[in-house]
C-alpha cells in the first residue's frame, strides 16, 4: 500500500513539473493570442516568478541576457500600428564596410521616420568583430551609449557576420554588451542561440549581391541524375587551433574516384613553419582539382565546419544545385526556424566521419532529386542576396508580433517563398496565384482602362471591344475604368449591347476628388484593388484593343495552366545595349519575347495587391512622372515575384485599333518610346538587378492552320486574324 501511495506521488510530482514546465512551452508556442495591453502584466508576472525585479528599463541584469525572450526584452507597444524599420543616421566620418553597406541600403527605404519606428538597426558596422580584421570597429560600447534610443539594446536587431580572433574564435565574444538586442548572427551554436529570440543568418561573401542575385546554377530541365563525382570538398585546413581536427580528417574519405576531399594548409604567414608530413602531398592533390568544377559535377558537397561553425560553402553549394553535407556539430542552420532543411541538406556528424559516404550511396535517386531541386528554391527566395537574407529576417521577427499573421512552414519551404506571399491579401492559400485550382467554373473579370476619352457609339472601337468581351463564356464582370477627362455615356444609353453580364463604369478622378476613394488610387487607375473585381482572373485591356471572343477565351484557356504568369498578346523586349551601356527597349518582332502588355492580358489580381501595396514608392514615383510605364512595371514585379517569364499566345501582332489620320494618340508619341526605355532603366537600378527573363514560347490552339477540316478545329476564327 506504501509502495502504491510513493508511486501515486512521484506522479502527481511529474504531472505538476510537466504543468508548469511544459505547460508554460505550450502557451509560449500561442502567446500571439495575446493583447498587447495585457502583455505588460504578463511579463511583469513571469519575471517576478523568476526572481527578478522588474524596472521599466531593465528587466533582466545584464548578466541575465542570454535569458532574453520576445515577452522580456522587446518592447511589443511600439509595433501596435505597423512593423517599421529605422536605420540611425551615421554619427561621424566614419564609412562602414561594403557589405554592411548593402545591408543599409535595403534597410534605409522602409523608415527615415523616428517615432513610427518598431526595429531599430545600428549605423555602425558590427559585421566583423574579429579584432585583427581592417573592418573591425573600435570603441563600440562608447558607440552604444550615444545612441539616444539604445535603451540597452530595446527593439535593436545587431547583423554579425564574425565574432571573437585567434586563437580561441569565442562565439559570444563581440567585444561590447549588445543588451536586449536581438543577434542576426551567422555560425550561431544551438547552445547561444536564445531561442525564439536571436535568429542565425548564414556567412556570405564580400561580393554578396545588394538585390536580386544570380539564379542557382541548376534548371529544371538540367538535372542529370548522376554527375561526376559523389562527394566532394576542396579548400583549407588547419594544422592547428579550433577546428582543425574536423578538416584534418577529410583525407580518409578521399578515393581520387567519386569522392574528391582535397585541402592544403598552404594559407598564412607562417604556413611552412606550422606544416605537417602531410602539407606536402595534400598540396599537390590539391592542386589537380579546380573550385568550380568540382562544385557544379558534384552530387553532394561537404560543408565542414572552419575556425566558426559557419561556412561559405554551404551557399556556394545551395546556388550550384550541390546538396549540402553539413559536418558542423551543433551549428543553428540559418532561419532554421522557418525553414526545414531535412528537405534541402544532409546532417552528418563529425566524430562518425567515416559513415558519410554509406550514408549517401544509400539515398535514393528520387530522394537525390527532391534535395536537389529544393536547394534552388531556397537559394532563390532567401539567399541570393544581402536583400532577401536581411528581409528573411524582419519577415520571422514580424511574425513573433501579437495580432500579427503568421505564414506557416508550406509557404516558407515551397515556391515562391514567404518573402512574396503576403499573408494580408489573404489567409487561404488558394487566393494565391501559386496554389490556385484549376476549376472548370472559373470566371475573369475584364477591366478596360480609357484613357483616351474614345466616343460611346455603335461600332466603335470601345463599343466593339465591350462587345466581344461580353460575348465570352468565362467572363463574369465588366470594369469599365474612365480616367479620360470626357464625361463617359450610361452604360443604359449604349445602344444595342447585348450583354448577359454585369457592365460598370468607375471615374475614379471624379472619386476621388470626392473624397470617396483612397488616396492610393493616386499610385494606379489600371492596377487599383477595385471593390468590384472578385475572381481570380483579370483581363487587362486598353479600350482601343482589337481582339475577338475565340481571342479572349483561348487566352484565358492559357492563363488558367499559368495563372502565376502574365498571359496576353502583345510583346515586346529588352535587350542590353553595349555601345550605351544600358538598357534597351523594343517592340520589334523577333524570336524571343520577355515583356507582355497588359493593354491585352490576363494576370492574377493578387499582382494588384502587390502593385499597390508591395512595390517601392521609387517605382511608383517614376511611373508617376513619366505618366507611362505602368505595364512595364507591372511585368518586371511579376517576374521578379516568379522568376519566370510571361507568356504569349497566338500569332497577332497588331492588337490596337489603328488611328485615323492625324488624331494624336500616346502609341504614336515619339517621347512615348523614349519614355519607356528610361522607366526600363529605372525600374532595373530600384531593383537592383534586371528580373527580366526572355522566352520563345507561343501558344497556338490545337490544329492552328493545320490542313484539315475547319470544323475540326475549336477557335476557328483565331486563323482569320491577320498576322
Amino acid at each position: 500500500m506504501q509502495a502504491k501511495r510513493r508511486y501515486l506521488l512521484v506522479f502527481v510530482v511529474a504531472f505538476l513539473t510537466f504543468w508548469y514546465f511544459g505547460g508554460y512551452h505550450m502557451r509560449h508556442d500561442e502567446e500571439l493570442l495575446f493583447d498587447t495591453d495585457a502583455l505588460s502584466e504578463y511579463v511583469n508576472i513571469n519575471i517576478i516568478q523568476t526572481g527578478y525585479l522588474v524596472r521599466d528599463t531593465e528587466r533582466f541584469p545584464k548578466d541575465d541576457r542570454k535569458h532574453c525572450r520576445m515577452e522580456t526584452c522587446f518592447d511589443f507597444s511600439k509595433c501596435e500600428k505597423d512593423f517599421k524599420v529605422y536605420v540611425y543616421p551615421p554619427e561621424d566620418s566614419s564609412v562602414p564596410s561594403p557589405s554592411y553597406l548593402k545591408l543599409l541600403n535595403n534597410l534605409d527605404i522602409i523608415l527615415p521616420i523616428l517615432k513610427k519606428a518598431c526595429i531599430f538597426v545600428l549605423n555602425v558596422d558590427t559585421l566583423d568583430r574579429d579584432r585583427l580584421s581592417n573592418d573591425y570597429v573600435r570603441n563600440m560600447q562608447s558607440r552604444l551609449q550615444r545612441l539616444p534610443h539604445w535603451n540597452n539594446g530595446l527593439n535593436h536587431v545587431i547583423f554579425n557576420l564574425y565574432s571573437g580572433t585567434w586563437p580561441n574564435y569565442t562565439e559570444n565574444d563581440l567585444d561590447f554588451d549588445y543588451g536586449k538586442a536581438i543577434l542576426a548572427k551567422a555560425s550561431m551554436s544551438e547552445n547561444h542561440v536564445r531561442a525564439g529570440f536571436d535568429i542565425s543568418i548564414p556567412l556570405f561573401h564580400k561580393i554578396h549581391p545588394a538585390k536580386g542575385g544570380e539564379q542557382g546554377s541548376t534548371s529544371a530541365n538540367n538535372f542529370p541524375l548522376e554527375k561526376t563525382y559523389l562527394l566532394a570538398f576542396k579548400g583549407k585546413r588547419y594544422v592547428h587551433g579550433i577546428g582543425s581536427d574536423t578538416r584534418n580528417s577529410l583525407y580518409h574519405l578521399h578515393n581520387k574516384k567519386d569522392i574528391i576531399m582535397v585541402t592544403t594548409c598552404r594559407h598564412g604567414k607562417s604556413w611552412k613553419d606550422m606544416k605537417d608530413e602531410r602539407c606536402d602531398e595534400d598540396n599537390k592533390e590539391y592542386d589537380k582539382y579546380e573550385y568550380e568544377t568540382l562544385l557544379h559535377n558534384s552530387t553532394f558537397c561537404l560543408v565542414p565546419r572552419g575556425r566558426r561553425l559557419g561556412s561559405f560553402r554551404f551557399l556556394e553549394a545551395l546556388q550550384a544545385g550541390c546538396i549540402p553535407v553539413l559536418l558542423s556539430n551543433s551549428w543553428a542552420l540559418p532561419f532554421s526556424q522557418v525553414i526545414n532543411w531535412n528537405k534541402a541538406a544532409v546532417w552528418a556528424d563529425e566524430r562518425l566521419l567515416l559513415q558519410v559516404p554509406h550514408v549517401i550511396r544509400s539515398m535514393t535517386p528520387n530522394k537525390i532529386l527532391q534535395l536537389r531541386q529544393q536547394t534552388q528554391i531556397l537559394w532563390d527566395r532567401y539567399f541570393s542576396s544581402i536583400e532577401k537574407i536581411v528581409f528573411t529576417t524582419l519577415e520571422i521577427i514580424r511574425e513573433r508580433l501579437p495580432k500579427q499573421p503568421v505564414q506557416d512552414g508550406t509557404v516558407w519551404n515551397n515556391f515562391p517563398g514567404a518573402l512574396v506571399t503576403l499573408p494580408e491579401f489573404s489567409d487561404y492559400d488558394k487566393d494565391f496565384p501559386f496554389y490556385i485550382d484549376k476549376n472548370e467554373n472559373m470566371g475573369f473579370t475584364a477591366v478596360i482602362y480609357c484613357q483616351l476619352g474614345l466616343p460611346l457609339v455603335s461600332n466603335s472601337p470601345l463599343y466593339r471591344l465591350v462587345n466581344h468581351v461580353g460575348r465570352s463564356k468565362y467572363v463574369s464582370k465588366i470594369l469599365i475604368v474612365w480616367s479620360s477627362e470626357k464625361r463617359p455615356v450610361s452604360k443604359n444609353r449604349w445602344p444595342g449591347l447585348p450583354l448577359h453580364v454585369p457592365l460598370h463604369i468607375i471615374q475614379p478622378s471624379v472619386n476621388a476628388n470626392s473624397g470617396n476613394e483612397p488616396t492610393k488610387m493616386s499610385i494606379s487607375q489600371r492596377f487599383y484593388n477595385y471593390k468590384e473585381i472578385q475572381t481570380e482572373a483579370i483581363l487587362s485591356l486598353d479600350e482601343d484593343t482589337v481582339l475577338t471572343t475565340d481571342e479572349i477565351d483561348f487566352a484565358f484557356i492559357v492563363w488558367k495552366q499559368f495563372p502565376d504568369r502574365i498571359v496576353g498578346y502583345p510583346g515586346r523586349s529588352h535587350y542590353w545595349d553595349d555601345s550605351k551601356s544600358t538598357w534597351g527597349y523594343t517592340s520589334k518582332w523577333t524570336n524571343d519575347y520577355s515583356i507582355v502588355l497588359t493593354g491585352a492580358a490576363f494576370y492574377h489580381r493578387y499582382y494588384n495587391h502587390l502593385y499597390m501595396e508591395w512595390l517601392s514608392p521609387l517605382l511608383h514615383k517614376t511611373v508617376e512622372q513619366s505618366q507611362n510605364c505602368e505595364d512595364i512595371l507591372m511585368n518586371f514585379l511579376v517576374s521578379h515575384v516568379t522568376r519566370r517569364p510571361p507568356v504569349k499566345v497566338t500569332q497577332r501582332k497588331q492588337y490596337k485599333e489603328q488611328a485615323s489620320a492625324g488624331a494624336w494618340s500616346p502609341w504614336n508619341d515619339p517621347d512615348h518610346f523614349i519614355q519607356r526605355q528610361t522607366c526600363l532603366n529605372t525600374f532595373a537600378a530600384v531593383f537592383g538587378y534586371m528580373p527580366l527573363l526572355r522566352s520563345n514560347l507561343r501558344l497556338d490552339p490545337v490544329l492552328f492552320k493545320d490542313p484539315v477540316s475547319n470544323k475540326r478545329k475549336k477557335y476557328r476564327r483565331i486563323e482569320l486574324v491577320g498576322s
